[in-house]
């Protein structure tokens, strides 16, 4: 399902992980892979609420959070540039779908990275 909101269709999601070679690009492309379907997901079921939000955004942290031994097998990590940039990325879909009072840290609570 391509992705409408025009936001979220022109955005260079890891942006700055990407730049950095210390983040493989293999592993990267699954990342972003898991923000756009995040973003499908949105577009598909429209949650009404932050509950709902959070729901969708909760499942897409816990994919990350199996990214994490990929990371780790091509010889990098998550850490602290790398949970900022995720983080914000999380933070950009929520309001370019219109959830501007959205907690970031609520949106990835059940990261454990």
């Amino acid at each position: 399902m391509p992705i409408t909101n025009e936001q979220v269709a022109e955005r260079a999601f890891l942006k700055q992980l990407y730049a950095d070679t210390y983040f493989p690009d293999h592993v990267l492309d699954k990342g972003r892979a898991i923000l756009l379907r995040l973003c499908e997901r949105i577009e598909a079921e429209q949650p009404s609420d932050l509950t709902a939000l959070y729901v969708l955004t909760h499942a897409a942290t816990e994919e990350f959070n199996l990214l994490e031994a990929e990371f780790e097998a091509a010889g990098s990590e998550i850490e602290t540039v790398a949970r900022e940039e995720i983080a914000e990325d999380f933070g950009f879909v929520a309001s370019a779908y219109g959830f501007k009072d959205a907690d970031i840290e609520e949106l990835i609570t059940t990261r454990d990275w």
